[in-house]
């Protein structure tokens, strides 16, 4: 395709209806269909769709819902991992163990810790790449299930199968870089299909190149890879910078594969999602649009041949890439049936893809962006039309950012290396959906997502493209966030029904729909909690206790009932009519402290700040726009002394005009007396988007 399919593609004409799928359980080894009694992929199924049959729980005795039993996870490890289940076991990854359990009471079968064993048998190349590696811990998202193998990723860039029923290793393959590059790792749950294990490999932004990788289920032996970024000669090569300064940085561009696949075993293809280029935000050292990052990718599955690409994101500057697993479901087109693909992007908007050819299924254009020539921005962005977004209206901020400080809803606003006044939304790690995945229900023609809306300040701080990192925002400059669930129509890439979820963080459960009319999620304040699918009333919640990081809920049968289950953070909860288990007290809140406070009455007026080592060196840059600290606190009748240990000048004056310091060149120091209780908020006069706090006890 040339550019990502670039040109407007808003005139197709074509009349998009939907017509009920039927929901009919299909053989347990056949992951064609929505899954049934169980659930052995990541997403339930090959279609990663996270809907489930059963309606032995419905919106009538929801009600009744209770639970069934609860483990609590070894060293009370944390996980955002979803279970499977496949013939009555559960298995799921938390911390650095692999746990097989009961799915119905949950006791233990048995437990396995990749760094204390050893497989039986293995080649001798693989051997040394074991011990150089030192195994890893599981993957964060889980583990997937088939031909009686468990098959999990590993931190250092290994897959490796077990046998089901007793754990013990059968063969373990490195997908990533010999010798072993620091930072790779399988994020993304390995999929397997028709004998075959496909696995991404996640760079954690360090500077090397993803990659896609598929091997034999039974013996790991690979079968074919793919890098993400192509080399010289390759197709998409061109979009990589020419300039002598930058020509070999396709060889640290990125494009990790940070989820699981979706795979279409009829159509022979298996469906990636890439994640941004790097280096992350320096856009002067990889002008052009930089594939195949922030793209949908499918792949011949016998080959790894790739058979078409799609990009959401050009020349990505805002970690603003697919950061979720794609969905395979059925649309219909001028009243035909037609095979698709969605996948939203980090700013809340879903695109619809022919699964096939990789066209839009629902009209897309390219609209002109805000420019930044240091950037190399892309002149274009793709945009669903007429479509609506996960985020909430940007113009609900509008009154909450107070200058000197301006809003900008304009969208992909670059990260300006000499503007520091700009608040935007979806700006540099502040995308709206990340991590925890969609559902569609073949039911209702609905997509279900959660995630957050929230604002950053479009600002880098060094000239340096490699450096990744920033002094704490100013206090009071960014407002809250806004939490949300919705339900998209498929038909018209509306959304049908939105919540607003309580504030604070999110947490990663993505949602999950069954054929009993409901819609399953975990809240980050311990709840569980269940939703009409389609009216999005709440009907139920039960409290487990448990705060943090949660998985994706998924649902399954033993003995004819059916579950739910779920974890959440140390623990696993699982579900059933009837369960007896009671709820928990509510875990306690976290401390909003609005940043560090440092116990001081010595403030200079920059900050040294460190990058995020990724591969390339510490890095530094001195921020002369942020005080050091932001947040003090002193007592009450405290002499609190500036100093200038910049090269600018700096003259510090109180919010509230009751103190100010005389202009301090580079060196200087002045003082002033806080004989009054309470916060006194100030900023620099000659730069006053630089904004400290004292809080005077």
């Amino acid at each position: 395709m040339n550019r990502c399919f670039r040109v407007s593609v808003a005139f197709l004409l074509c009349a998009v209806s939907w017509t009920p799928v039927a929901t009919a359980p299909q053989p347990d080894e056949d992951g064609r269909g929505p899954a049934a009694k169980d659930w052995t992929q990541y997403g339930g199924d090959w279609t990663s769709a996270r809907f489930s049959t059963l309606t032995g729980i419905t919106a009538d005795n929801v009600k009744t819902l209770g639970a069934a039993w609860s483990i609590t996870f070894d060293a009370s490890a944390s996980t955002r991992a979803a279970p499977v289940v496949k013939d009555g076991l559960m298995f799921i990854s938390a911390g650095s163990r692999l746990y097989a359990l009961n799915a119905k009471t949950g006791e233990r079968a048995w437990t396995w810790r990749p760094s204390e064993k050893a497989p039986a048998r293995l080649e001798a190349a693989n051997i040394g790449d074991l011990l150089n590696a030192g195994y890893g811990i599981p993957g964060p998202q889980g583990v997937s299930v088939g031909d009686g193998l468990v098959f999990v990723g590993l931190m250092d860039g290994h897959v490796a199968a077990l046998r089901q029923k007793t754990g013990e290793v059968v063969w373990v393959q490195s997908i990533g870089y010999t010798p072993p590059k620091t930072g790779q790792s399988v994020s993304g749950t390995p999929a397997y299909a028709a004998g075959m294990v496909f696995a991404g490999l996640a760079d954690a932004d360090w500077a090397f190149r993803g990659k896609v990788a598929a091997l034999d289920a039974k013996t790991g032996k690979l079968l074919w890879e793919f890098y993400t970024i192509p080399g010289p000669g390759e197709p998409g090569h061109e979009t990589w910078p020419a300039d002598p300064k930058y020509k070999n940085i396709w060889k640290q561009g990125g494009g990790g594969v940070w989820h699981a696949p979706a795979v279409d075993p009829d159509l022979g293809l298996v469906y990636f999602v890439t994640g941004n280029g790097v280096p992350m935000f320096g856009g002067e050292a990889r002008k052009g649009d930089n594939l195949y990052t922030a793209c949908v990718l499918a792949f011949e599955m016998k080959t790894g041949k790739l058979r078409w690409h799609y990009q959401v994101v050009h020349h990505d500057l805002w970690d603003a890439d697919i950061a979720l697993p794609p969905v395979l479901y059925e649309a219909q087109v001028n009243g035909k049936p037609r095979k698709a693909i969605a996948a939203m992007r980090a700013d809340g908007y879903l695109f619809m893809l022919d699964r096939e050819t990789g066209k839009p299924v629902l009209p897309v254009e390219e609209r002109p962006v805000r420019q930044d020539p240091y950037n190399n921005t892309a002149r274009t962005q793709p945009f669903p039309v007429a479509a609506d977004t996960l985020a909430p209206d940007c113009g609900m901020w509008r009154d909450k950012v107070k200058p000197p400080f301006e809003l900008d809803c304009s969208g992909f606003v670059p990260p300006f290396l000499n503007k520091h006044n700009v608040i935007a939304p979806n700006v540099p790690v502040a995308g709206v959906i990340r991590v925890t995945p969609i559902s569609y229900s073949a039911q209702t023609g609905y997509f279900y997502a959660q995630g957050t809306g929230s604002l950053g300040r479009a600002r880098r701080i060094s000239a340096d493209p490699w450096f990744r990192g920033s002094a704490p925002n100013p206090p009071g400059v960014i407002p809250p966030g806004v939490n949300v669930l919705a339900a998209f129509d498929s038909r018209t890439n509306k959304i049908v029904w939105r919540k607003e979820l309580p504030p604070g963080p999110l947490g990663t459960s993505g949602p999950l729909s069954t054929a009993g009319g409901l819609l399953f999620r975990g809240d980050p304040n311990g709840n569980v909690e269940a939703y009409h699918a389609k009216s999005g009333d709440r009907l139920w919640q039960f409290q487990t206790g448990v705060g943090g990081a949660r998985g994706a809920a998924i649902s399954y049968s033993v003995d004819n009932e059916q579950f739910v289950a779920l974890a959440m953070g140390s623990a696993l909860w699982a579900f059933k009519i009837g369960g007896t288990v009671p709820p928990q007290a509510p875990p306690r809140a976290p401390g909003r402290l609005g940043g560090a406070v440092e116990e001081t009455d010595k403030i200079e007026t920059s900050t040294l700040v460190q990058s995020a080592e990724r591969g390339v060196g510490r890095r530094y840059v001195v921020d002369e726009h942020a005080f050091n600290p932001v947040v003090a606190k002193v007592t009450r009748g405290s002499t609190v002394t500036f100093t200038n240990n910049g090269q600018l000048v700096h003259t510090i004056v109180a919010e509230d005009g009751s103190w100010s310091t005389r202009s301090l060149v580079s060196a200087e120091s002045d003082y002033v007396k806080l004989d009054m209780a309470g916060t006194s908020t100030y900023h620099c006069k000659e730069h006053p988007f630089a904004i400290g706090r004292i809080v005077v006890e």
